[in-house]
């Protein structure tokens, strides 16, 4: 499985014959300049775990030049779908469901957060409820994208259930759990063989270091990956 972090919570995963982009905020994402036609390039499926428009991003006009799935709630999807995005390529669910996505699956699960798109004037449109997005590989590791969330106790059923390797797991604190917290989350609840701290040294208000989830994570079996923005790795 190859990654590519491009700051905040934006990914790109070629796994199992996909590339996908994972909440591609690309385009007015502070800790990437690149534009988003590079990161989209090739692109089979975009995939979304809330309406912010710090995930939600650049997914329209992706969605509309590469002809890529979209996998998202079911609000997520009307509104897409609204904007323009071809409605033949779009495979929504909601918490507890899980999608064929062609080559890999994708289950929704539970995030303590909101959910909604802020337009121009101070208009929010409301885009259903937050979620975490696990991805299954039929010859490959499994990843759970925690998307933004606090700590919540079944994140040991999350891994009852779907025993991820890989976590993506937000660090930033004041709009998600902070490094500390999701170290306890990341040791209490999960295996994970590999986590990816996320969402932080991105805005200012946010922390810019991942140094309390390194020192939260000290001693823990699991390997903490910082990558490099825009540098692809492998786990």
């Amino acid at each position: 499985m190859k990654l590519t972090w491009y700051g905040h919570s934006a990914f790109r995963v070629e796994a199992g014959g996909a590339t996908i982009l994972i909440d591609p905020f690309l385009t007015d994402n502070p800790s990437w300049d690149g534009g988003w036609e590079g990161p989209a390039e090739g692109v089979t499926h975009v995939l979304i775990t809330h309406g912010h428009n710090d995930h939600l991003g650049d997914a329209l006009p992706i969605l509309k030049k590469t002809g890529a799935m979209l996998v998202s709630s079911f609000e997520i999807y009307e509104y897409l779908v609204g904007q323009g995005v071809d409605e033949s390529k779009v495979n929504p669910g909601n918490h507890g469901g899980t999608v064929d996505c062609g080559g890999f699956t994708t289950t929704f699960v539970n995030a303590i957060h909101s959910s909604s798109f802020s337009r121009e004037g101070g208009i929010n449109v409301f885009l259903g409820n937050p979620t975490g997005l696990v991805l299954h590989f039929p010859d490959d590791k499994t990843l759970y994208h925690m998307g933004d969330t606090d700590i919540f106790s079944d994140m040991a059923l999350i891994n009852e259930l779907h025993q991820p390797a890989v976590g993506i797991v937000p660090i930033g604190d004041r709009f998600t759990m902070g490094g500390a917290v999701a170290a306890l989350a990341c040791r209490r609840f999960f295996d994970f063989e590999t986590v990816i701290p996320a969402h932080y040294a991105s805005f200012g208000i946010i922390d810019q270091t991942a140094d309390k989830f390194i020192a939260g994570m000290e001693g823990a079996s699991a390997k903490v990956l910082t990558p490099k923005i825009g540098e692809a790795f492998e786990v």
